[in-house]
């Protein structure tokens, strides 16, 4: 249920952002919170003096599919 949940919440976010304006290469990426595995916010800014962000999505990770 918690994966669903995360799921939903990841793409309503996602699609929310896709709605608004399609980024091209080189844009500023617009500002967000996700939620982590561990349960905790992880928000953009929190890494804004970082060169690179990596953002990783795997819908079956810990779980039996």
């Amino acid at each position: 249920m918690r994966l669903l949940k995360l799921t939903i919440t990841a793409l309503l976010l996602l699609g929310s952002i896709a709605a608004a304006a399609e980024l091209k290469v080189g844009d500023v990426a617009p500002a967000f919170d996700l939620p982590g595995s561990d349960g905790k916010s992880y928000a953009l800014a929190d890494y804004q003096n970082q060169q690179y962000v990596v953002i990783a999505f795997f819908p079956k990770a810990h779980t039996g599919g």
